[in-house]
């Protein structure tokens, strides 16, 4: 039996329905990312697993315990949110041993449990500050300490690090990730960045309009689109109609097809090409931009826009806009995709 079941799962708000018949299965020490656009019902399933927004129908299971209508108290779950939600006037210990009061344990026993976490997140000599004196990557840790030091069955992460700046955001995102490992904690993690999902998942659920579209690694998720929706989310795909595929790639489809910026190539002369690369075509280079290590090239190819990464390797390698090159693409990449 899986760690964490739903059946079923519907909420509503009035006569909006943010998602319907929700179903998933999650093992125990997995780390589930729950990705999709604004407002696709993400942040509202994973309430609705902590209890905090009751379910208009279905069931949560969690180690083969029905929880569905239990309080959020007695699911053994917690949870991180985006706004950190500490008591400002609380030091940071304070924060971290308050949901160990609420358990009514002893003195020694919450201090010794507070003193672990605190390492664990790398908050030593931080006990005594208050969250005002603290940077926005230490609040969102002592958020982290208070979840953790409960032990809870499941832990919940609502965008816990979206307004981090970059810098910040890259060394918690690892920190949460080896913290998770280390615990083999079962989680659950809510983002709309793709990155941050690619990075720190073992699967991810995608997420539109309230429903789960495609479950799976980051690497299927990424290399096998299950429909337009997901090729056009994830990563920079370009979607290419029928009537171009046949064209470009001399590929018959009644489909759509999606092929990733890097599986097209710039022909290179007195290189071999396996059989799964293409005839050479013609593109007009539109635009281009230099992002570090990568060149993001729009060309036009038998009236088509598509969007080429090259490796950064030199300046020799920039191209001029109107400029012509002959393209080549992996066959094995392009995939057809459903509406």
């Amino acid at each position: 039996m899986s760690y964490v079941t739903a059946h079923n799962l519907t909420k509503r708000f009035g006569d909006n329905t943010v998602f319907e018949d929700i179903q998933f299965t999650i093992e125990q020490g997995e780390f589930i990312t729950l990705l999709g656009p604004s407002g696709c019902g993400k942040s509202t399933l994973l309430r609705s697993l902590a209890g905090l927004n009751p379910v208009d129908g279905g069931e949560v299971w969690v180690n083969g315990e029905e929880i569905t209508h239990q309080v959020p108290q007695e699911r053994g779950i917690g949870m991180v949110f985006q706004s950190y939600a500490l008591f400002p006037n609380m030091t940071v210990e304070g924060n971290i041993a308050f949901g160990l009061k609420m358990k009514k344990l002893g003195a020694d026993t919450i201090q010794a449990e507070v003193a672990k976490v605190i390492e664990l997140v790398d908050l030593k000599g931080k006990e005594k500050h208050y969250p005002h004196q603290l940077s926005g990557g230490q609040r969102q840790r002592v958020a982290l300490a208070r979840a953790l030091v409960v032990k809870p069955r499941i832990l919940l992460l609502d965008e816990p690090l979206s307004a981090l700046d970059a810098k910040i955001r890259k060394h918690l995102r690892q920190q949460i990730r080896d913290i998770q490992k280390e615990m083999n904690l079962t989680t659950i993690f809510v983002t709309h960045d793709q990155e941050e999902a690619m990075i720190m998942s073992d699967r991810i659920f995608l997420m539109n309009k309230g429903e789960i579209v495609q479950a799976g690694t980051p690497e299927e998720i990424y290399t096998q689109p299950a429909n337009e929706f997901v090729a056009g989310f994830m990563g920079h795909y370009n979607l290419v109609e029928a009537n171009h595929a046949k064209q470009i790639f001399n590929i018959d489809t009644d489909w759509k097809v999606a092929i990733r910026p890097e599986s097209i190539y710039v022909k290179e002369q007195g290189r071999h090409y396996g059989e799964h690369i293409s005839s050479p075509q013609v593109a007009t280079i539109k635009n281009h931009q230099l992002l570090g290590n990568v060149i993001r090239y729009q060309v036009d190819v038998e009236e088509c826009e598509l969007t080429v990464d090259l490796l950064n390797r030199s300046s020799e390698r920039l191209l001029a806009n109107g400029s012509q090159l002959e393209l080549l693409f992996n066959l094995n990449e392009i995939q057809p995709v459903s509406a």
